[in-house]
């Protein structure tokens, strides 16, 4: 899926507000974090994440290992904080 520039503003605008729900340490990314943040993306089809300073991945690389594994869309990363969206199967709830 590929958005366009004015769809990935409004994803930051929607994003600017939320709080991060995962923290990624210096235990990177595991099997079950990658299924909990998939999970989390159905359910809010956008979400926060962030990195603490333990962690001795560079956010973006994670960010993008993060995306190919859960098929989602990296919508911003800035400083330690990566924001993730994917439309639910489900339940969309955000209209681009």
């Amino acid at each position: 899926m590929i958005i366009t520039s004015k769809q990935r503003a409004q994803l930051k605008s929607l994003a600017h507000n939320i709080e991060p729900i995962f923290q990624i340490g210096k235990s990177g990314i595991t099997p079950d974090l990658t299924k909990a943040i998939a999970e989390a993306l159905e359910a809010r089809e956008l979400i926060k994440i962030s990195v603490l300073k333990n962690c001795y991945e560079e956010p973006k690389e994670m960010a993008i290992v993060l995306s190919e594994r859960t098929k989602s869309i990296v919508v911003q990363v800035i400083g330690r904080k990566i924001i993730l969206y994917k439309k639910s199967k489900d339940k969309p709830k955000i209209e681009l």
